[in-house]
């Protein structure tokens, strides 16, 4: 099962391009970011007509998110509130519309599109520590429910300075700063590990480049992209790539999608085995 991750900055405006990616890369999932259009008008006939069914999570101009799918989409959970009824802030921070899972053949998958925080005097950056906070609240839950999970999505957060073009000016500072990547790190825990470094520890692998001062001509970005996987899938990954590429086409993202490729479901090891005598 191949699973992506893209955030589109307006599927409206990328629809060519998603399909295009869609046609010739057939993976059976892609979580978009960034959706930036209301529920009834996201294009999801067009997505159809390739044999991908959709859920969704938008709003007008801002955020969203959604789940395209060639699978069945089972037991779909929109916002924070899906497993946090009683939580407050959970139902507050719902407000934009940055969480969605749904389950694909026995796999738990979140698409998440973390805030960027803007900047780290921002009123945005102390509501980035607050909804990664209750990111770690969601996961505990999530846990108790034992389906293998993949989380993917924007996170707007460098963990580590091989993730960073320019490490020495950029850590400390927004989307690199320690109390951003301690909060990832603690709703991460041990269950969940990043799918790209399994396959690739060096630096110099980015998938966001900044529209702006020539970030993509000088190739300096950041990898804030991520697919993390809890250990059951960890087992079952073939290969995590960024496809680079897309950032080269006309009007693009300034994201490229992630793929993880997973061999699930898992063949049984066990099978035809003889028990000792």
């Amino acid at each position: 099962m191949r699973i992506a991750s893209w955030n589109v900055n307006s599927v409206r405006t990328r629809l060519e391009q998603v399909l295009t990616w869609l046609e010739q890369e057939q993976p059976e999932v892609l979580c978009l970011q960034e959706t930036k259009v209301s529920d009834d008008l996201f294009p999801a006939e067009a997505f159809a007509a390739l044999g991908y069914s959709s859920s969704i999570s938008g709003q007008k101009a801002y955020n969203g998110v959604a789940i395209l799918s060639r699978l069945p989409l089972e037991d779909v959970q929109i916002g924070f509130e899906a497993l946090l009824p009683g939580d407050a802030d959970a139902l507050r921070l719902s407000e934009q519309k940055r969480v969605i899972s749904a389950l694909v053949d026995g796999v738990r998958v979140l698409n998440l599109y973390v805030p960027n925080g803007s900047a780290l005097t921002s009123d945005k950056y102390a509501y980035k520590l607050e909804w990664l906070a209750c990111l770690q609240r969601y996961l505990a839950v999530q846990e108790q429910q034992c389906d293998p999970l993949c989380m993917l999505g924007d996170f707007n957060i460098g963990p580590e300075a091989r993730d960073l073009p320019d490490p020495d000016r950029q850590s400390g500072g927004i989307m690199a700063s320690e109390p951003e990547r301690q909060a990832l790190a603690a709703a991460l825990g041990d269950r969940l590990q990043d799918a790209f470094r399994l396959f690739e520890p060096e630096r110099g692998h980015w998938s966001w480049w900044d529209y702006r001062s020539g970030a993509w001509d000088r190739d300096q970005g950041w990898r804030i992209d991520h697919i993390y996987l809890c250990e059951q899938l960890l087992a079952c990954a073939t290969g995590c790539v960024i496809h680079k590429r897309t950032r080269a086409n006309l009007q693009p993202s300034d994201h490229a999608p992630v793929l993880v490729n997973l061999a699930w479901p898992p063949e049984d090891d066990d099978e035809g085995d003889d028990e000792d005598v």
